[in-house]
C-alpha cells in the first residue's frame, strides 16, 4: 500500500519533471510555492499534488501520477491526503481547474462550478489568469459536510 507524506524540498526537482512531462503547468512554482504531497516507491516520486491556499479555501493544484501508475489508485491517495490536510488547516472547500481529469475529479466528490464563482483572490493567482485556459473545467468540493 502505498503513502504520501509532504514532499521535502529535494522533492521539487522530481517533481517539477512529473509535471512537465504531464503537460502541467509549472512556471509559478516559485512564486506561488504551493504545498506538495507525493508518493514514493523505491525512493522515486511517482504521485505529486499541491494545495494552494486562499482564506478558507484552497487551490487543489498539481495532482499528477507517473504514466507507468496510473490508473492504480494513487491519484485518489494524493487527493484524500490533500483533502486531509485541508481539513486540518480549516480550509472548508477545495477548487481546481482541469483540461483533462474532470472524471476522475467527478469520482472523488467533486463538481462543477462556473469559473467565476471561486474566491476573488483565487481568480487573481497565475492558475486562473493566465496557466489554465479559460476552456479548463473548474470543479469544487466542500470540505465540510
Amino acid at each position: 500500500m502505498s503513502e504520501s507524506e509532504s514532499a521535502s524540498a529535494a522533492d521539487l526537482v522530481p517533481i517539477r519533471a512529473l509535471l512537465e512531462a504531464s503537460g502541467l503547468p509549472t512556471s509559478d512554482l516559485a512564486s506561488a510555492r504551493p504545498e506538495f504531497a507525493v508518493i514514493r516507491e523505491r525512493g522515486q516520486v511517482v504521485a505529486a499534488g499541491a494545495l494552494q491556499r486562499y482564506g478558507s479555501s484552497a487551490l487543489l493544484r498539481s495532482v499528477v501520477v507517473t504514466p507507468a501508475r496510473r490508473r492504480s489508485g494513487l491519484g485518489q491517495i494524493i487527493v484524500a491526503e490533500l483533502e486531509r490536510l485541508a481539513r486540518a488547516s480549516q480550509i472548508t472547500r477545495l477548487i481546481l481547474l482541469t483540461e483533462t481529469a474532470a472524471e476522475f475529479f467527478t469520482r472523488q466528490g467533486y463538481r462543477v462550478i462556473e469559473r467565476g464563482a471561486a474566491p476573488k483572490d483565487m481568480q487573481e493567482s497565475a492558475e486562473f489568469r493566465s496557466l489554465c485556459p479559460t476552456s479548463a473545467t473548474c470543479m469544487a468540493k466542500s470540505l465540510t459536510d
